[in-house]
């Protein structure tokens, strides 16, 4: 696999709390990466120790195969967009790029001006940044994340607080960014539904903890409609399933979970009842993405 960026068990402690609790996640290049979690998972602090603005208390991350410890190579290729994007509200779009711009010794208004027509603040003009919308400022933030020209891109709740519209355009530029562009972008939130219409892959964060990291078909896959049966006898009914030509199947929790052919059920009842396997429980279950996220972490309280 082609990882851009790596961490191994990265811990992060304040006192005797963990906010990081020795998180492995693998970042392929080309990933739109999106972090899962509540309010107060870890996703932050996550980030803030990738994105060097934060010291690991213990573990370590490579990024393109660089360890923790050569900062300065490493983040040269990072863009970071964290909590508020720090502009200066009496300075134009440009004006702020040009105030990061100069911190990194760049000198060239074109390549500033391509960046905020990549985000859609070409014609914001004399227009102030105090007078921009929520929206506007994400995206500001998000070209000053990109003034160091980036191979990977960390943004952090991006779209917490924006309109739909804002959510739409967002979603947009961050797929021109990946796929037209070749950034790699971890980007964290908890609005599921629309992390699920972008991301490629998937870290499930609680508490601290890695939970699950799977790719979105994966994900998806655990969440489409499916077939949950319940028999006396699971292994002699998982033979006879597989005489019958099914493959999509699954043993979990005690039951058999059938993701093809969901309208076979009666089929599938009677062929168990020839063998004597007593048929407990047969239905179609359906499972979004945020039911699977509540299941998977313990109920809706704090979502």
């Amino acid at each position: 696999m082609d990882y851009i960026l790596t961490t191994n068990a990265l811990t992060k402690k304040y006192g005797h709390y963990k906010a990081s609790n020795e998180v492995s996640i693998h970042v392929q290049r080309g990933d739109i990466y999106g972090l899962i979690g509540r309010n107060g998972a870890g996703k932050t602090t996550l980030m803030k120790m990738i994105g060097g603005l934060s010291h690991p208390t213990s573990g370590s991350f490579e990024i393109r195969g660089s360890k923790g410890e050569n900062t300065e190579q490493m983040m040269s290729k990072v863009g970071i967009l964290i909590e508020n994007p720090g502009l200066y509200p009496n300075m134009t779009a440009m004006q702020n790029l040009k105030t990061k711009a100069i911190a990194l010794g760049i000198k060239d208004d074109k390549f500033l001006e391509g960046l905020l027509e990549e985000v859609g603040l070409a014609n914001t003009g004399k227009k102030k940044a105090k007078q921009f919308s929520l929206g506007m400022k994400q995206r500001l933030g998000i070209a000053m994340a990109l003034v160091n020209q980036p191979e990977l891109l960390i943004l952090d709740e991006p779209i917490n607080g924006l309109d739909p519209q804002g959510i739409a355009e967002m979603r947009v530029i961050l797929s021109h960014l990946c796929h037209d562009k070749h950034i790699t972008i971890i980007i964290s939130s908890h609005i599921l539904d629309e992390l699920s219409k972008v991301a490629t892959r998937y870290g499930i964060i609680h508490e601290g903890k890695l939970l699950e990291e799977e790719s979105k078909e994966e994900l998806f896959s655990k969440c489409s409609e499916r077939l949950e049966l319940k028999t006396s006898d699971i292994e002699r009914t998982m033979n006879i399933l597989n005489t019958m030509g099914f493959s999509k199947i699954e043993v979990k929790d005690g039951a058999i979970n059938i993701y093809e052919r969901l309208n076979e059920g009666g089929a599938i009842t009677i062929a168990l009842a020839k063998e004597n396997i007593q048929t407990n429980e047969i239905a179609v279950k359906s499972e979004a993405l945020e039911d699977y996220y509540f299941q998977l972490t313990g109920g809706q309280e704090n979502a």
